[in-house]
């Protein structure tokens, strides 16, 4: 993690020049950032004939990998629609959305991605499997402090990682900031972490999505609802949250103990 840490911090001090190379590659007049991410810098930009859009540069990783390779896939189909992209810079030209406000402040924001995750279940072909991934999961986990919900966590790939059913595009990473209000359509999806796997991995991140309120009772009702009302197996869809959740909370910081608070809430209802 440390080393990581260090490469990213590496990577900023060039950031800037990166962001210049792109707008001159693509006949670019640059406007305000955004607030950074962990491992990108996103920044107003417009094109040539003045339409507002996005660029986005990132410190390559693997989750990010495959992000415009599900873009292109959606076409703009509930999600921000991708219009050019420079593999070799790591850099993405984005669809903006404008007001650009986080779905978390919606007053249905559950309904909202119900009636989205259809729409982004296509076809898996081409990406990274989710069976792979839980052996990277596997590895993180050796830094997860308490080892009894890292044994609960484990048992669930076991379980759940060979017997999967159809492989569709899922994200990893969906929850009620990842989804911006827009204009084209109401609500668009960005930054997907991109996987094949079974439909019931789609929940996770959203179940644990705390901007979505963090309490028991939201996290069982979002489980609950989002099972019901896509036709998902529920236990399945909790085994992966768990899975994910605990794999994801290996590092440090302040999301780490909300994290396993869901995690216990989960384990803790059956």
């Amino acid at each position: 993690m440390g080393d990581e840490l260090a490469q990213i911090a590496e990577w900023r001090t060039n950031v800037f020049e990166l962001v210049a190379d792109c707008c001159d590659r693509w006949g670019l007049r640059i406007g305000e950032p955004y607030v950074p991410g962990a491992c990108g810098h996103v920044v107003r930009v417009e094109l040539e004939d003045g339409t507002p859009a996005v660029l986005k540069v990132f410190w390559p990783h693997r989750e990010a990998e495959q992000e415009a390779d599900a873009l292109e896939r959606w076409d703009g189909d509930g999600a921000v629609r991708l219009l050019d992209r420079d593999d070799e810079l790591h850099a993405l030209l984005l669809e903006r959305c404008e007001p650009g406000s986080f779905l978390s402040d919606a007053p249905d924001p559950l309904g909202v991605l119900i009636e989205l995750l259809p729409r982004l279940w296509r076809g898996g072909e081409g990406f990274h499997t989710l069976e792979a991934e839980t052996e990277t999961w596997t590895e993180s986990m050796r830094e997860t402090p308490d080892h009894r919900f890292r044994d609960v966590a484990l048992g669930c790939i076991r379980d759940l990682a060979p017997t999967q059913g159809e492989q569709v595009l899922v994200n990893q990473d969906l929850h009620g900031e990842n989804v911006l209000a827009a204009q084209r359509e109401p609500w668009l999806v960005i930054d997907p972490k991109p996987l094949a796997g079974e439909r019931e991995f789609s929940v996770s991140s959203i179940v644990r999505s705390p901007e979505l309120g963090h309490t028991t009772s939201d996290v069982l009702n979002r489980l609950d609802r989002l099972c019901s009302e896509l036709s998902l197996d529920r236990e399945r869809a909790k085994g992966w949250t768990v899975a994910q959740t605990v794999a994801w909370s290996g590092g440090s910081g302040d999301y780490v103990e909300t994290h396993m608070q869901t995690v216990h809430w989960l384990l803790e209802a059956g």
